[in-house]
């Protein structure tokens, strides 16, 4: 419970935890936020890290000085990128037996969720999962296990993780420090949050609507 509500207190004060981290590891904080960055996408056990408010917080703080925007975004590009192939050659190296078994560290309905994402998007979900918390954790990860051919997966990786790292860090970079938004920044993240988890949020409701057996009649 603890670990939970520090979890939720460095989500949602994001940029405070990052000044303070900053203040106390100096340059060793990119390795902080590489390691964040890495887990989130490349560890189908850690899905709940933070990802997108991070990545804005981390722009809003480029733009005051204390993290070099320059040395951030390529670094965490990195991380996304590393955590998306060693995902990948973990899920293909299971295979689809990952689906036929219970698994207490995998959650069945996020694979199901991520592989339906798979059938109804295609390849570019490696793409699109990348703006969807959960489902990028998992994405990288059903593309191993369903062998999507390396060479296709690689550069869909490298596309995503550019869009997603520049996209969030950039709008940290130049909205962060807007003096409403520095006032309400807390709001402003569960806001990030709220819009980032919609999407996915919508598409299990249209499969359990789905689902659901049409009345006789």
């Amino acid at each position: 419970m603890e670990l939970l509500k520090g979890l939720f207190d460095f989500v949602l004060h994001i940029d405070r935890h990052l000044v303070d981290l900053c203040g106390e590891y100096g340059t060793w904080v990119y390795g902080i936020l590489f390691l964040i960055v890495f887990c989130e996408t490349g560890l189908v056990v850690t899905p709940f890290l933070p990802g997108d408010s991070l990545l804005f917080a981390v722009g809003s703080l480029a733009a005051i000085g204390a993290l070099r925007l320059e040395g951030a975004i390529p670094l965490l590009v990195a991380a996304a990128l590393t955590g998306d192939n060693v995902n990948y050659w973990v899920g293909r190296t299971l295979g689809p037996r990952v689906f036929s078994t219970e698994s207490r560290f995998l959650n069945r309905e996020y694979l199901e969720r991520t592989r339906h994402f798979y059938d109804r998007h295609g390849r570019k979900t490696v793409v699109i999962a990348r703006f969807l918390p959960i489902v990028r954790t998992f994405a990288p990860f059903v593309a191993g296990v369903g062998s999507m051919v390396y060479p296709r997966f690689l550069t869909f990786s490298i596309l995503g993780a550019t869009l997603w790292v520049a996209l969030f860090a950039l709008a940290g970079y130049f909205f962060g420090n807007i003096p409403v938004v520095k006032q309400n920044f807390t709001l402003v993240i569960i806001t990030i949050i709220v819009v980032s988890v919609l999407p996915s949020v919508i598409e299990v409701v249209r499969m359990k609507l789905r689902k659901k057996p049409t009345p006789s009649s």
